[in-house]
């Protein structure tokens, strides 16, 4: 580590004032701060000093998602030697994988820092730690063959008018990896809800459709096995496969309290409840799906442990997070089967509740207020 903060230091000289690369020291100073100590600290005030800074928060984090990244970039590579018929080893089927993903990874971080950079450099600010959690969750959400200037364009996209025209990072009211995927969404629609692009290397002519895509068309016979979507052998997003993984991370991130377990389990609750409603309904396929077998469906469980409990855009009070969590897995079910167009439905509802999250927060602490008031009241007219 010491040989290391001697080589950043000599490398840091010619990004320093008056040298050459100076208009690239937010760059060096993320690249430095990610991989070494910050070197500004709190030392006086009144502040709250601990061992756990954002940059631990975010590595926490990126840590949690390791084992769904790497499962999901093994699965690119099987799904595609499946489809191919081919015979080779686990190995190899990561290679090919990696091949795959690891460009989409480094042009989410090239072009989603670029903007970074630009706006620290505008304002003289450092370059906040939560892209580099942002940057890794892109890819995770996005299909394995997705063209790499979409990828630009989205991330992009996301960092300027989601995180930058609000005040940078802490000031985002919306998901920013979410944004990029509706971005692509709405505007290449054809990238992300055809079937042949969920298999790496296969052409339109080869059907690869998802679990949700053949119960969307009343397809039940096509599902996959519940072993299999609980692996996580199955066409889909890079991360969003893999259930085990996903519950691996979430463990990790509850263990070391850096996510909400309150809002990981009220999106669970409220998706079993609403998915136990339409079974009373009934009438068609989809909505007589068993509500459990919903939760291994598409990027539910990736959406409940990795997105909605972003701690920016989520709700922040006790009560709210669990209000927050329980409308989001009604509404991502709900959209999830009523709109046949859109058979994933968890992007829009973090989205839509990061939108009222500032209410109920609201909401919740006026209740609180109100409450007190009529406590303090009560015990003023006993008095009397």
């Amino acid at each position: 580590m010491k040989k290391l903060e001697k080589i950043s230091e000599k490398v840091g000289k010619w990004f320093q004032k008056g040298k050459p690369l100076h208009p690239l020291y937010p760059f060096y100073d993320a690249m430095d701060t990610f991989f070494l100590t910050p070197k500004t600290r709190t030392g006086t005030g009144a502040h709250i000093r601990d061992a756990v800074d954002m940059k631990r928060s975010m590595i926490t984090v990126m840590i949690a998602m390791m084992p769904a990244l790497l499962f999901g970039i093994w699965n690119v590579g099987y799904q595609h030697f499946l489809s191919t018929g081919e015979t080779v080893s686990y190995l190899r089927m990561f290679g090919y994988g990696l091949i795959k993903i690891l460009p989409i990874i480094i042009v989410t971080y090239v072009s989603g820092l670029t903007v970074e950079i630009i706006f620290a450099k505008i304002r003289n600010h450092q370059v906040a730690e939560g892209f580099f959690v942002t940057g890794l969750l892109i890819p995770m959400i996005l299909p394995p063959e997705i063209p790499l200037w979409i990828v630009a364009l989205a991330t992009a996209f996301s960092v300027l008018f989601c995180k930058e025209v609000f005040g940078g990072n802490g000031y985002n009211f919306l998901n920013p990896a979410l944004v990029a995927r509706a971005f692509i969404f709405f505007s290449y629609p054809k990238v992300i809800t055809g079937d042949f692009i969920w298999i790496a290397g296969q052409t339109d002519a080869f059907s690869g459709a998802t679990p949700l895509a053949h119960l969307s068309l009343g397809e039940v016979s096509q599902l996959p096995s519940m072993m299999e979507m609980l692996i996580g052998t199955i066409p889909g997003s890079v991360g969003e496969t893999s259930k085990i993984a996903i519950l691996l991370g979430a463990i990790f991130l509850v263990v070391t309290r850096v996510a909400s377990l309150r809002i990981m389990l009220s999106v669970v609750v409220g998706g079993l409840a609403m998915g136990g409603f339409l079974n009373l309904i009934g009438g068609n396929p989809y909505f007589e799906f068993p509500a459990w077998q919903h939760l291994f469906l598409g990027g539910f469980l990736f959406g409940a442990v990795f997105m909605a409990t972003d701690p920016v855009s989520a709700a922040h009070t006790p009560v709210g997070k669990i209000v927050y969590g329980f409308l989001i897995g009604v509404m991502a079910i709900l959209i999830r089967v009523v709109n046949k167009g859109y058979p994933e439905g968890m992007m829009l509802a973090i989205l839509l509740m990061n939108i009222f999250a500032p209410l109920i927060d609201y909401i919740v602490v006026q209740i609180h207020i109100r409450n007190r008031k009529k406590e303090i009241i009560k015990i003023n007219n006993l008095k009397i």
